[in-house]
């Protein structure tokens, strides 16, 4: 399993440069069966990410798999806007003159791969139509539901959506509870070496068309859920990282460890728990271990917990008036992060 979902990373990194590191996250929240948000400014390759992982799992755009009268899309793309309404994603009843019946029309929510794209420019209301089927893992359409999981079937369902944190004007950012809905939220920054953005640029040099385009499947679909399955199953937390794990979400608690306050308002709910031990468990996979090591614990603690934390207000304001407006927030995040495992560590 393991040699598979790295030639799944291996294929991601030889079309986006430089965030092989972020392609191991986004792997480990698909074989973890979660969903993610990924967070950057334009232009760094995050929708390509998201296509070039569907074409490895062989789900293009135009691939359509029929499952229990359903037609699920292999990958489905949703630009968001202000106007998109909830049934634009999730479908609606239409009526047929032929048969003069009503019957459903299924949204782009119904595929394997979903792509939200810019989710933070639709209303609330729209927001909390695809957050309800990510949690649900079903829609209701005219009084029948739909399942957007089909295990047995090797039917799976994997959401992810970007947003870009320095456009606020006219988006309608996600409230604290509809955020927890996300395995990980991977913060994605600009190439972090001249040489690998050279790379980037010697890549695209004599091309028109986009490297992703010359992907081909690595896996079949059912692959996802059989390997979700396997490693729920097998992988194992020994006693040592599980009092470690506890230790981490209990210290981001002002209420139970005060020195965290200069850090956050609130700290990580045991949902938080449950979910960094799922991803450490997934990460762990990836590398072929057969047990979560502390190491793993670590590598996927800041995209698990960033969204579940609620940084100090005054230590915020003042970090931003130092000029880092976009980037105090996770650096606030970052550093009680840091304080925190050092509390857990002793």
């Amino acid at each position: 399993m393991a040699g598979v979902a790295k030639e799944v990373v291996a294929g991601l990194s030889s079309v986006v440069l430089g965030y092989e590191y972020e392609e191991r996250l986004i792997v480990s929240a698909l074989l973890a069966n979660g969903h993610v948000l990924l967070e950057g400014v334009p232009g760094i390759a995050k929708t390509t990410l998201v296509r070039g992982l569907s074409r490895l799992l062989g789900l293009g755009e135009d691939v359509v798999f029929e499952l229990g009268g359903v037609g699920f899309r292999g990958m489905s793309r949703i630009q968001f806007t202000p106007d998109l309404m909830p049934s634009d994603v999730t479908g609606s009843l239409v009526y047929n003159p032929a048969t003069r019946d009503f019957e459903p029309r299924f949204g782009p929510v119904f595929a394997y791969v979903v792509l939200a794209d810019e989710i933070n420019r639709a209303v609330p209301r729209t927001q909390s139509a695809l957050l309800q089927a990510m949690q649900e893992r079903s829609v209701t359409i005219g009084g029948r539901t739909y399942p957007l999981e089909v295990r047995d079937r090797g039917k799976f369902f994997f959401v992810l959506a970007t947003q870009n944190p320095v456009e606020q004007e006219g988006t309608y950012p996600l409230p604290e509870a509809q955020l927890d809905r996300f395995l990980m939220r991977i913060v994605m920054d600009y190439p972090s070496s001249l040489e690998t953005e050279k790379e980037i640029y010697r890549l695209h040099m004599y091309r028109l068309t986009e490297p992703v385009e010359d992907l081909e499947p690595v896996v079949e679909p059912v692959w996802v859920v059989e390997a979700q399955d396997l490693i729920a199953r097998e992988v194992k937390v020994g006693e040592g990282v599980l009092e470690y794990v506890t230790r981490l979400i209990r210290s981001t608690r002002p209420s139970i460890f005060h020195p965290v306050s200069k850090y956050f308002e609130l700290g990580a709910s045991p949902r938080a728990g449950v979910f960094l031990i799922r991803a450490a468990k997934a990460y762990a996979a990836l590398k072929g271990s057969s047990e979560v090591e502390f190491s793993d614990v670590d590598a996927v603690l800041f995209p698990v917990l960033n969204h579940r934390l609620i940084p100090n207000f005054e230590r915020l304001v003042e970090l931003e008036s130092e000029g880092e407006r976009f980037l105090a927030r996770y650096r606030l995040i970052r550093e009680g992060i840091e304080y925190v495992k050092k509390s857990a560590a002793g």
